[in-house]
């Protein structure tokens, strides 16, 4: 179901948004995977008897992640966001931030010396006082942690216009993805010397050489054949897939590396095996995004610097 929801709304994006608006059809998706990681994260926290106030947190993740769609509002009205507008467009992951951390204090405020603290579920019997750091701490981490890349994500599907961005969004999950896959089977077949087992007991290095090899040739791929700019035939630098695929590959595959044993970090510190339970089969919503969101930094500044043209 969800894979076939996912389909129709990369199609939905490709095929009838509206110039200047591109990614819009998108954010249900990306809300689903923000807030699902975000509360996996938060469950995990609050399971292991860390104090963590779990409602504003996802609020807070869903501001800081829906802030850059601000500028794709405008079109919508028949207007064109200002070009010399001081914020530009990804300043308005700042605001968004800013506006996060303080909408956590907020609910902190809201409940200080009332004897109760906010759970996220239910209001519990509490010295709300002796936890008011460690649930804001805990809530601005998530927020940030999540919703930072995902807001990145939506910065990338707007890189210049058209398809152009969406190309480059599944170019960098295919990528990522690949060297997790790649990883893994030839860990499986060949692996010997372990990587960090006090982490993760099963990735070797190996897999890791594996991982950026499929990681590599994937990003070959779509960089020939997938970025619309790579058909035209006076590319140069690292708009040349090959060049461009040597950058891309092995930095998205050791940027999703560092993204999944971030998460086994937490796992591990939680005594946590899954992150949660919300996609059946797969484990929890971040066993899912744990390597996207370490990898959609590397990604951004890749095809910033003319990655695919």
């Amino acid at each position: 179901m969800l894979i076939s929801i996912a389909v129709l709304l990369f199609w939905l994006d490709a095929s009838v948004s509206k110039a200047g608006s591109e990614g819009l059809f998108l954010m249900p998706l990306l809300l689903f995977f923000a807030l699902g990681t975000a509360f996996d994260f938060a469950s995990l926290l609050k399971n292991s008897g860390r104090p963590i106030a779990l409602r504003p947190a996802l609020i807070a993740t869903a501001i800081v992640t829906l802030s850059p769609t601000i500028p794709l509002y405008w079109p919508l009205f028949g207007q064109t966001y200002p070009a010399d507008c001081p914020l530009g467009r990804l300043g308005w992951i700042v605001v968004g931030s800013i506006a996060a951390v303080f909408w956590i204090l907020l609910g902190e405020m809201r409940v200080y010396g009332s004897g109760t603290e906010s759970s996220g579920e239910s209001t519990e019997s509490a010295t709300t006082e002796s936890g008011t750091i460690q649930r804001t701490s805990a809530a601005v981490f998530v927020s940030m942690y999540v919703g930072l890349p995902m807001a990145l994500l939506v910065a990338l599907r707007s890189l210049h216009s058209g398809s152009w961005g969406l190309a480059a969004l599944i170019t960098m999950v295919a990528v990522t993805k690949s060297a997790d896959s790649g990883a893994y089977f030839v860990g499986k077949l060949i692996g010997k010397h372990k990587l960090i087992p006090r982490l993760s007991p099963g990735k070797t290095w190996e897999g890791l050489i594996g991982g950026v090899i499929a990681a590599t040739i994937v990003a070959f791929v779509c960089l020939t054949w997938l970025i619309p700019s790579a058909e035209a035939a006076t590319v140069s630098g690292l708009a040349r897939p090959i060049w461009g695929a040597l950058l891309l590959g092995p930095a998205l595959a050791l940027a999703g590396l560092l993204g999944d044993l971030a998460e086994s970090l937490v796992k591990r510190d939680c005594g946590a095996k899954d992150s949660g339970t919300l996609l059946p089969g797969l484990g929890g919503v971040w066993d899912v995004t744990d390597s996207l969101i370490a990898a959609v930094m590397p990604a951004y500044l890749c095809f910033a610097a003319g990655v695919g043209g």
